[in-house]
């Protein structure tokens, strides 16, 4: 059924809807249900409407904090010289205080900074949208959902705590930020971020990412950020590792350990990272706080919930809010998390305390591991190729609060494209691993007849990773998996603890 609308036309080219004694031009028309896309603006506040995709829901006030709600308290991260739990003074040279409380908060919800929410306001809230045309392909009778992050000026989910975590340094009074990034998404979003609020940004970018997607570093650089491929000669971290193997990929690991030693040695410098840690999960939080609106205002509630996985931002950014639901007993779906087979960290990893790094810089947190200096084979989804998993989300895993999968890049490649050519996005590398998950589910409901509702984290556009697809199209792209060997000598270097 279609509707009949009256919109005012501005010069923006957004739409907003017609008001009381305002004079505009009206374009009245009728709209289908399945394709109007439009935002408006209120005092205060922005909503959106993707009528029936999605429905109005307004920027979160709160991130929310999953820890308030869990039955067993995650194990503390322990100081990497001394193994004793991890103290706030300890992180004082890495993080702004606000940032340190945040990491070790148990409030259940921390309010979201007026500025940060203003600028939200670029991009908030994300839409949610049915992928019929997939399902129509499928010949499922599952309905399936996709929350896409794409939409951000740096086209992923990252901006969400890339703009309050600098926001934070600016507050108090930090002039220079350094960073890793694998693909590109995180040191983009924090050069975007470091861009609004005047700060200097320095980015360590994995080898293999910076060679395969030189236009993220262009994006960076545009945005004002200084970039170097890591492992580097600058660091003395990225010098062993050089003269260990100058061909080296590089690794998160090891991008992270060159910024946290350039942070630790300057005292005008913070550091900032994109995933693994309890603030940056909780800053993501927005997208499933939206969604949750999103889904109850269409009547859906979620069977499935699907998310890739590297350190775990995007899905715990996804899932947390619809874990609460769960853990009040108001909905029940089944929680799944994605990895590449080639950097299996919950699949095959131990649940160890490691470091975050390679060097062995950051504190060691209990997390699920292949081994700090295990260095992932040089697959096209970047952003998930880190030795380990956010404290948070492997203890959840091992909660049993959630599952796990690992599927190889040419099936992930194989999904993206039946997405592009039916829904009309072309999906970064890291959200090829949902949209492959949520087609096995789809084609299982297909056999089964089940009409399962699946929610997928759509975390970032592809558009800097067509090389990426040449290579699937050019049937060159090889499966690269992880070698057992190779883990299992990584495993021998985890800090044996008493």
């Amino acid at each position: 059924m279609s509707q009949s609308l009256s919109l005012s036309v501005i010069q923006s080219s957004n739409l907003s809807f017609k008001g009381e004694g305002i004079k505009h031009k009206y374009l009245s028309f009728n709209a289908n249900r399945n394709h109007l896309n439009f935002s408006f603006r209120e005092k205060g506040k922005t909503t959106m409407s993707l009528s029936p995709r999605a429905a109005p829901t307004e920027i979160p006030t709160h991130w929310y904090n999953i820890i308030a709600d869990l039955p067993i308290k995650p194990p503390p991260p322990l100081h990497p010289k001394t193994h004793a739990p991890l103290q706030p003074q300890d992180l004082s040279h890495l993080f702004p205080d606000e940032l340190i409380k945040q990491e070790i908060s148990s409030e259940r919800f921390i309010a979201i900074p007026d500025e940060v929410v203003d600028i939200y306001r670029l991009w908030r809230p994300t839409p949610l949208i049915r992928a019929k045309r997939l399902e129509k392909l499928l010949d499922t009778p599952a309905r399936i959902y996709y929350k896409y992050e794409g939409v951000s000026p740096a086209g992923s989910h990252k901006p969400n705590t890339a703009v309050p975590q600098v926001w934070y340094n600016a507050q108090q009074g930090v002039k220079n930020i350094v960073t890793e990034t694998g693909a590109g998404q995180w040191g983009s979003s924090l050069a975007f971020a470091c861009s609004l609020f005047g700060l200097n940004c320095e980015v360590w970018q994995v080898r293999a990412s910076y060679d395969q997607k030189p236009y993220r570093k262009l994006m960076m650089q545009t945005w004002g950020a200084t970039v170097h491929p890591s492992p580097s000669n600058i660091t003395e971290s990225g010098r062993k590792i050089l003269e260990m193997d100058p061909s080296s990929p590089g690794s998160l690991g090891i991008a992270i350990s060159e910024a946290v030693e350039m942070a630790a040695l300057n005292e005008d410098t913070k550091y900032c990272l994109g995933s693994v840690l309890n603030h940056v999960l909780l800053h993501q939080t927005v997208i499933g706080e939206e969604c949750i609106k999103q889904m109850e205002a269409l009547g859906e509630t979620p069977d499935v919930i699907i998310g890739c996985t590297g350190g775990g931002s995007n899905f715990a950014g996804l899932c947390f809010p619809f874990i609460r639901e769960k853990l009040k007993g108001k909905i029940n779906p089944l929680i799944r998390a994605v990895e590449p087979t080639a950097c299996p960290s919950l699949t095959k990893g131990v649940y160890a305390y490691d470091y975050g790094d390679t060097a062995g810089m950051t504190p060691l947190m209990k997390m699920h591991t292949l081994g700090h200096d295990f260095i992932p084979d040089p697959i096209h989804s970047g952003g998930l190729r880190y030795h380990g998993m956010a404290p948070l989300i492997s203890h959840l895993y091992e909660l049993g609060f959630m599952e796990a999968i690992a599927i190889p890049q040419i099936e992930c490649f194989q999904g993206a494209i039946q997405f592009a050519r039916t829904e009309g996005l072309i999906p970064a590398p890291e959200p090829t691993h949902a949209i492959a998950a949520a087609i096995r589910e789809a084609l299982q409901c297909k056999e089964s007849g089940e009409s399962k509702v699946i929610l997928m984290a759509m975390c970032g556009h592809g558009h800097f990773d067509l090389p990426a697809y040449e290579k699937y199209l050019q049937g060159s792209m090889v499966d690269l998996s992880f070698s057992e060997d190779r883990i299992q000598v990584s495993l021998a270097n985890i800090p044996h603890l008493g």
